[in-house]
This record gives C-alpha cells, structure tokens and sequence, in this order.
C-alpha cells in the first residue's frame, strides 16, 4: 500500500476515534453511537467529496480544450510521459500565481492554475508547475491533503 495513502487512513481513522470519544463525553452512554455515525459521514464526505470542496473553495471553474487549448496541450503531453490518465482542469479567477492538484486517486484528478499564473509565467515554467502537480498526483500526495484540507 502507498505511504500516503495508509497516512490518509490513519488520519481519516484518527478522526473518527475522535468523534466516538466526543460523542461519549457530549452524550452520554449512547454519545459513542451518536460520535461513530457522526465520524462517518465526516469521515466519508471528506474522502469522497474533498476534491470538489477544494474546487469550489478556490472559486475554480472547470475549462474546456477549445477555451484553454495550450494548457490542455501541456497537461495531455506532461500525462502522457508520466502514464497518467487526463486529469479535469479548472482556472481560478485570480491573479496570484497559484496551482493545485486535488483528488482522491489518479483517475478522479483535478489540476486547477490561476489566470495569474497562466500570464505571469512563460510556458517552460507554467510546464514546470503543472509537472509538479502531476507528480502529486502520480504520488497520490493530493488524497491526504484533499482530505485534510476538507
């Protein structure tokens, strides 16, 4: 198993202990039942929904090829060579340099870039962020901090 995703486990699992433990102080003799039920949605909501929280927190909104056909260009080439499948891709409405990959496994990614960053840096570097959110991805860092980020 991936050290990073045996990390998002623990964490998730961590969480969850917690809520049991909370619901049995709040709630008396039941409390554990009430924390555990609470500990789950918690738990699966953010593994299962943290990458569209991340999205919609940013503001990002999601591009197509035919309006963001150089950066869709760069992340098919940058996949490709890394055996990756194409991750959805956003564009945040702001001007400060920013990217980030979120997602729960390769084949649910999402990498999202800033307009800032996309006028601000010329191609070989943009490329250069991009591959390096590819390469969270790739190393399933984006899981962990989706979910603890949520």
């Amino acid at each position: 198993m991936n050290r990073n995703v045996f990390k998002t486990y623990v964490l998730l699992a961590a969480l969850g202990g917690f809520l049991v433990i909370v619901g049995r102080l709040f709630f008396g003799s039941n409390g554990p039942f009430i924390g555990l039920a609470l500990g789950l949605l918690i738990v699966g909501g953010s593994y299962w929904f943290s990458d569209k929280l991340a999205i919609r927190a940013s503001k990002a909104q999601p591009v197509s090829e035919q309006e963001a056909p150089q950066l869709y260009g760069m992340v098919r080439e940058l996949t490709t060579r890394a055996n990756l499948p194409m991750p959805r891709l956003y564009v945040i409405p702001s001007d400060q340099p920013n990217a980030f990959a979120t997602g729960r496994n390769p084949r649910r990614a999402a990498v999202a870039v800033t307009e800032g960053i996309m006028k601000l840096m010329p191609r070989e570097e943009l490329r250069g962020v991009v591959a390096h959110e590819l390469a969270h991805v790739r190393n399933r860092d984006i899981l962990i901090g989706s979910v603890a980020a949520a």
